[in-house]
């Protein structure tokens, strides 16, 4: 939801202003939008616009390289003729104007009559219409403009900023919008400035398919699906729609359509990389990121342009805009040839010969680690959801990518090796997958855990597992600086620890031991509720924390209590 506005119906208008004492550097405001500081030999003017709401299309890609002036009109409407003309006549350098925009009725008309406009007043003025969409009509002329219109306006740019005449910066449009194809999906819909709804919405588990720019649905609600899957679909029918001469380079841009996260586009861009290259295409340049947005619709696109030679140099070309910077020189001046080692190749290290004894002890610690990874996975969303009260709620996701690397390691553990080696690798495997807090110290204290036990004992006693387990919290400590009553998952190793000892003391059985170890671990986990945190991120917010058991004791209990279960059987 748009929820910083002053007036809702000058929207547009301010945050213009704002915009443009941002980068009073390199633009000039002018009536009806934008224009860029004249620099170098006169050159055809690229102006190109649309309605506000899609940043940073339009004024964020006014500049070197790329477009002239841009004319901004209101939230998902079309600037007026008044205004198109007004930032022609700004931006026209004496070679003449080309207006291009996506093919919508409202721009078609307006700018056509500032074209017009232009042209009886002596000023050459062309337009170039972007027919991108394949999800808005079989015939291209009928097609809207989308994500595409960046790659029509590049090309344009680029070409003007090489001082071409006007007829090859038009030619160079037509051709450059007809290689271009893009479809997009909308996950959810976009509110207005003062709207308290969304202009549509997308049903639940599904999304839409062949959304548009301005608050328009999908033209097909279809089940949602994962990312892989996603990146599927978009490439096989990009790819269906090819122009007919179509070579095996493309500039691929997955564009992002407001609140879709960054992250969530590297992702779906992963599977297109791999989906083009075994379809026999050679990614150039790819752009992923937010190009074209919709204010905050949840959604992305994918475009696909086919270059040839020419459209390939001006994809590639230096651009400098307020939201757009393509520059060659610093990406040359790296040696793309030097080889980059990481880590030391511990890892790679065979392990060392082991005791007997060791050895099955390892079988043990791997039927533990499968026993942590279940009950973490059955768990995880119910540790989130604990976590979540007065911390990130991270705990149960973190947990399951540590316990899932560790269990990735044990099940590929030579025959053989001992189960001081075992945990070692274990534990940096599960640190280093698992990030946070609960990573590091889960991941060092089961490297502590392996080397107590070691590779080399003829026999392993009770005795030997309790020193084991100490140090397993000593790590904890060490690394944490917490202590007991800090309600962190001390609270809930420490008396585990010291229970377990005593248990051995008094003569019964490892499992024994373990299992009575365990009822005091959850016990002592449930009582954290009524401690306030006084070390780690929850701290801030320890009065709200008060009534919740802390995450990392509570995920502590779980686990030796599946555990306990092993040492059972």
């Amino acid at each position: 939801m748009t929820t910083i506005f002053d007036n809702p119906d000058e929207f547009a208008e301010d945050q213009l202003e704002g915009f443009l004492d941002l980068y009073a550097d390199r633009l000039r405001g002018v009536p009806g939008g934008v224009v860029t500081l004249p620099s170098g030999e006169p050159q055809v003017a690229v102006v190109i616009g649309g309605g506000s709401g899609h940043y940073p299309a339009f004024a964020g890609t006014v500049g070197p390289g790329l477009a002239t002036g841009a004319v901004v009109g209101n939230i998902f409407t079309s600037p007026s003729a008044a205004q198109a003309y007004s930032v022609a006549k700004a931006a026209e350098q004496g070679r003449g104007v080309i207006f291009s925009f996506g093919n919508y009725a409202g721009d078609n008309m307006n700018f056509g009559i500032a074209a017009e406009r232009l042209r009886k007043e002596g000023i050459d003025a062309r337009i170039v219409v972007v027919t991108d969409d394949i999800a808005s009509a079989d015939e291209t002329e009928r097609r809207r403009g989308i994500a595409g219109d960046f790659s029509v306006f590049k090309a344009m740019g680029a070409a003007a900023a090489e001082g071409l005449d006007i007829d090859e910066v038009e030619r160079i449009g037509l051709a450059s919008n007809a290689a271009t194809r893009t479809l997009g999906v909308a996950l959810s819909g976009c509110t207005m400035p003062g709207a308290d709804s969304p202009l549509f919405s997308v049903p639940d588990g599904h999304l839409g398919l062949g959304l548009g720019i301005h608050g328009e649905p999908g033209i097909e609600d279809i089940p949602l699906m994962r990312a892989n899957e996603l990146a599927e679909l978009l490439v096989s029918r990009l790819l269906a729609a090819a122009p007919a001469d179509a070579g095996p380079r493309v500039a691929p841009i997955v564009n992002g359509l407001g609140t879709t996260k960054y992250e969530e586009l590297f992702l779906l861009w992963r599977h297109i990389a791999r989906l083009l290259r075994e379809a026999g295409y050679e990614p150039v340049e790819p752009e992923v990121g937010e190009l074209v947005t919709s204010l905050d619709m949840g959604g992305a696109s994918l475009t696909l342009q086919w270059l040839d030679g020419e459209l390939e140099r001006l994809w590639r070309a230096d651009a400098y805009t307020p939201a757009y910077r393509k520059q060659r020189a610093p990406i040359d001046a790296l040696d793309a040839d030097a080889v980059i080692g990481a880590g030391d190749g511990a890892e790679d290290a065979a392990a060392p010969e082991a005791s007997a004894a060791a050895a099955r002890l390892t079988g043990v610690a791997v039927d533990a680690i499968r026993a942590l990874h279940a009950v973490v996975e059955e768990k995880e969303d119910e540790l989130g959801r604990i976590d979540a009260v007065a911390g990130d709620g991270d705990h149960g996701r973190g947990m399951l990518k540590g316990a899932s690397a560790a269990l990735a390691v044990a099940d590929s553990l030579p025959e053989g090796a001992g189960v001081g080696w075992s945990l070692g690798r274990i534990g940096r495997s599960w640190a280093a997958n698992a990030g946070g807090t609960s990573g590091v110290l889960w991941g060092a204290a089961l490297e502590a855990l392996g080397a107590s036990l070691g590779d080399t004992a003829d026999e392993y006693t009770a005795a030997d597992l309790a020193d084991a387990i100490d140090a397993f919290c000593e790590s904890i400590v060490d690394l944490g600086r917490a202590s007991l009553g800090d309600k962190t998952l001390l609270d809930a190793a420490l008396p585990f620890a010291e229970a377990f000892r005593a248990g051995v003391g008094k003569g019964a059985s490892t499992a024994a031991a373990w299992r009575a170890a365990s009822t005091v671990a959850v016990d002592a986990a449930a009582a954290t509720a009524e401690l306030r945190p006084r070390v780690g991120r929850a701290r801030p917010l320890a009065e709200k924390s008060v009534g919740t058991p802390d995450a990392g004791a509570t995920s502590f209990g779980m686990i030796v209590t599946a555990v306990a279960d092993t040492l059972d059987r």
